[in-house]
């Protein structure tokens, strides 16, 4: 499947349904590079970043690290600073997304193994910020592609 312009065209409709979501750019070290954490799994080879919807009175920054962990099992993160918002439909296309998104550091390799119930299939993969692999969400590539200076100069 590919996404194309029509996620990222808001309907019309008054009353459509709206969330608010978080996720993150995590990153590591690694013999000079600087790898970004993405989430893939067995069956599609494309690789989004971990993201999810946020829980009622939950503040928006939780929500980041709580997606992060769920999906990556990543849960010693430092906080570098918050990227930006990207807004879309969900993958259904019932529902308009706002999607926060978050920088963090990490010097974990691995995460956790027993991931959050539903999650279990998602792998947990590094991969270099001037080389990353196709990702299934266009915004996710625009957002790292937009603050690739911004992560290289924070963290380099």
């Amino acid at each position: 499947m590919k996404i194309d312009e029509s996620w990222y065209i808001k309907p019309k409709y008054k009353k459509f349904p709206s969330s608010v979501a978080a996720g993150g750019v995590v990153v590591r070290k690694d013999e000079g590079k600087l790898l970004i954490a993405l989430i893939g799994t067995d069956y599609y080879k494309n690789y989004m970043l971990p993201k999810g919807r946020q829980e009622d009175g939950e503040e928006i920054e939780s929500t980041a690290r709580r997606e992060i962990a769920e999906e990556t099992g990543l849960s010693n993160l430092e906080l570098i600073c918050k990227l930006g918002i990207k807004e879309r439909l969900s993958f259904e296309k019932n529902d308009w997304k706002a999607i926060h998104y978050y920088l963090f550091k990490t010097d974990k390799i691995f995460g956790k193994q027993d991931l959050q119930r539903g999650e279990e299939d998602l792998k947990l993969g590094w991969f270099d910020l001037d080389n990353l692999p196709f990702l299934f969400w266009p915004e996710q590539k625009e957002l790292i592609e937009e603050n690739k200076k911004r992560i290289k100069k924070l963290l380099s």
